[in-house]
């Protein structure tokens, strides 16, 4: 106590220096108020608001149907609509993730120069976002899939909330990574834009797997280190495979052997991923303020 006043034993420490992805599920409340302003911000003006969240995937369902089987006729691969439909909620989620999460820093730069919160949170928020809009296409799903006559499983259950964990995981831990590196260079926005118009085509949507095993054979099993292709097969089993005339044959013949065993190998993969996302982010974060030009 001096003249006064208590004085503080305590090292000084900069505002920042409890950052990192366990600080942003910390301040949690933050978090929400992000992902809050995110979806208000896009539906603002909008007459139908988050009405549209329903349509969109609505409306896809119905052209997919429209287009691949009563135009081209994909009669080879039963309900081959809702086949696509699981991928497509994939594909979204992780598309999305990465690519608002690569923009977020940038996007944030006002907010991020006046307040010391730990900078993942943007990212981390990007993707709270995105699986915020899972929820409608799941809703549309699993209408359509209990019309056709599927019955909920407890091995799908758990085969789409592994899906799930991977998309998450493998989505933050890019996003981490592309939007520091797109602080120094804008460019990165770009590139993954163009690396997300390839996704769709590498995982078994608008074809099923079983054209890959039989034209590439022993080589399959290089296309499913693909943590995205075993993503969309596990939503493709928890859903897919229940509407078919005779699941247990479309698990032998449309399904990979080993999807959970192989499932959680690619969780674990993600979650380096995601580390590695962490690290490089953390590595670059002290000079993002003076490159938010």
């Amino acid at each position: 106590m001096t003249e006064g006043r208590y004085l503080v034993d305590a090292p000084l420490a900069p505002p920042t220096a409890t950052q990192g992805l366990l600080e942003v599920f910390r301040r949690r409340y933050l978090l929400k108020l992000l992902v809050r302003r995110e979806i208000n911000a896009r539906y603002s003006g909008s007459f139908l608001g988050l009405i549209w969240s329903y349509i969109n995937p609505l409306t896809q369902l119905f052209i997919y149907t429209f287009i691949f089987v009563l135009v081209l006729g994909r009669d080879r691969t039963e309900n081959f609509a809702i086949h696509v439909f699981c991928g497509l909620i994939v594909v979204h989620f992780f598309t999305e993730t990465f690519n608002a999460g690569t923009r977020s820093i940038v996007r944030n730069k006002a907010l991020i120069r006046k307040m010391a919160l730990p900078k993942e949170m943007f990212p981390v928020a990007s993707m709270m976002v995105s699986l915020f809009h899972v929820a409608p296409q799941v809703v549309i799903l699993l209408v359509a899939v209990l019309i056709i006559g599927w019955a909920p499983s407890g091995l799908g259950i758990a085969a789409f909330f592994l899906a799930l964990g991977i998309i998450m995981a493998l989505g933050t831990g890019l996003a981490l990574m592309f939007s520091v590196a797109n602080v120094y260079f804008r460019d990165f926005a770009s590139v993954v834009n163009i690396l997300t118009n390839f996704v769709r085509f590498g995982v078994p949507m608008i074809y099923p797997y079983s054209i890959v095993d039989e034209r590439f054979g022993d080589a399959a099993a290089y296309y499913l280190w693909n943590p995205l292709s075993n993503a969309v097969l596990l939503v493709q089993r928890a859903f897919w495979v229940g509407t078919t005339e005779d699941p247990e044959k479309t698990m032998l013949t449309e399904m990979p052997d080993a999807m959970f065993s192989r499932g959680l190998v690619m969780l674990g993969v993600a979650v380096v991923v995601l580390l590695l996302g962490q690290w490089v982010f953390r590595r670059f974060e002290n000079k993002i303020p003076e490159r938010l030009t």
